[in-house]
């Protein structure tokens, strides 16, 4: 696959076969985009679990310190007084059967985080065949399933991402911009890292950390020493 100028440019930074510490691999990563965007900074983390057991899913959610950079578009599912809740407390949409028949009919996916009251679980479930697949289904293990509205919605907006096992055994997530530089995506990373560790099932046996690696969303990728950067 021929790789374009830039990249080939930002790939002569990186030393081929190294494993970089948590600092190096940042400024490497904020050094390595050659874009004209602001770039965001992708962490991967594969893990020694098998996703295909229900007892090594590595499944939550965690506020970064300085946020992702991006606008949230939060999505409420609720009903009576928790509507307009939702609304004071900064939901871009809220509403009930609605909102559903909105997603149905006119295939309707503005928004990038959906919370819903527990008692509208049954409705949002009409749609979790379409929210599903998107990574939107609300989920009590990342706190979008609640009645404490004002508090998920805070979180979110200020920077909450969730993170969970694909069928690879590998977690992918945003930890900020390129613009956020060295010292705040470092503080984001390792908020992110710290939350996984915790999560670390009782069933998982072996080597935990498998491989690490980071990347800015045009430059290439920086492995991480897996032994290290938990220390």
């Amino acid at each position: 696959m021929k790789r374009g100028k830039n990249y080939q440019e930002s790939v002569k930074l990186i030393e081929h076969g190294k494993l970089y510490e948590i600092d190096e691999a940042m400024d490497l990563a904020v050094k390595a985009s050659k874009a004209k965007f602001d770039e965001t900074v992708e962490a991967h983390i594969k893990l020694g679990v098998d996703s295909r057991h229900a007892d090594q899913q590595v499944r939550g959610a965690v506020v970064l310190p300085h946020g992702t950079g991006k606008k949230v578009r939060v999505l409420v599912f609720a009903k009576g007084d928790k509507i307009a809740e939702a609304e004071a407390a900064g939901a871009d949409y809220a509403g009930g059967e609605e909102l559903v028949q909105k997603i149905q009919s006119e295939n309707w996916f503005e928004f990038d985080v959906v919370v819903a009251t527990p008692d509208m679980m049954g409705v949002v479930g009409r749609i979790g065949r379409v929210l599903g697949p998107k990574g939107l289904m609300p989920n009590p293990k990342a706190g979008t399933v609640t009645m404490d509205l004002a508090k998920a919605i805070a979180d979110i907006k200020a920077g909450k991402i969730e993170y969970r096992l694909d069928k690879t055994n590998i977690i992918h997530c945003p930890i900020g911009k390129v613009s956020f530089g060295k010292d705040k995506l470092t503080e984001n990373f390792k908020t992110l890292l710290d939350a996984i560790v915790k999560a670390k099932p009782a069933a998982a046996k072996g080597q935990y950390l498998r491989s690490v690696a980071v990347a800015s969303t045009m430059g290439p990728g920086i492995k991480l020493n897996p032994a290290k950067i938990t220390d």
